[in-house]
């Protein structure tokens, strides 16, 4: 007995991307500044996988900016000049004693978010957001494996998929 999934791959009707870089494809890492001692894990994760999967390393732009924050507007406007196929978004949002987490962590969310539906470019959202150092510390690398890894990764998927998207006529 077949999967139903396994009926809708075999027809043609599932479509997914491939864990390959498309020859060609450009990426940006918008990473911050502000707690630079995790985000360089990030982006030492998101640049391995990234050439791992295919993607040839002076096509991939990496852009620093302040903080969390400014991540959004930089996503924006790199996503709009249409010189990128993917954009990986680095950031850590450590928990402290008052609401300035909350309102730091919701709006780069929501703002990196908008800045990929609106351009119709992915941007994958590797911004920590943790309660803790140790926390912040074990998805850099350590215990929970690398979330700027991952988000490369997705990147990189999505470029695929777009590529099969466009081949379906979609």
């Amino acid at each position: 007995m077949t999967d139903i999934h396994d009926d809708y791959a075999q027809a043609g009707r599932q479509l997914e991307g491939a864990l390959v870089a498309p020859q060609g494809a450009r990426f940006a890492i918008v990473a911050s500044r502000f707690n630079n001692f995790i985000v360089e894990r990030l982006i030492d994760g998101a640049l391995d996988a990234l050439t791992r999967h295919g993607a040839q390393r002076e096509l991939v732009t990496l852009v620093r900016v302040p903080g969390s924050w400014e991540v959004p507007l930089v996503c924006s406007r790199l996503a709009r000049s249409g010189k990128f196929d993917a954009i990986v978004a680095l950031s850590a949002v450590i928990r402290g004693t008052t609401p300035h987490f909350d309102y730091v962590a919701t709006e780069v969310a929501k703002g990196v978010a908008s800045a990929a539906l609106a351009s119709g470019v992915p941007i994958s959202f590797g911004v920590l957001t943790t309660d803790s150092i140790e926390q912040a510390i074990d998805r850099a690398g350590t215990k929970s494996g690398n979330k700027g890894s991952d988000a490369a990764v997705a990147a990189v998927e999505m470029v695929s998929l777009a590529s099969r998207l466009s081949e379906a006529g979609l």
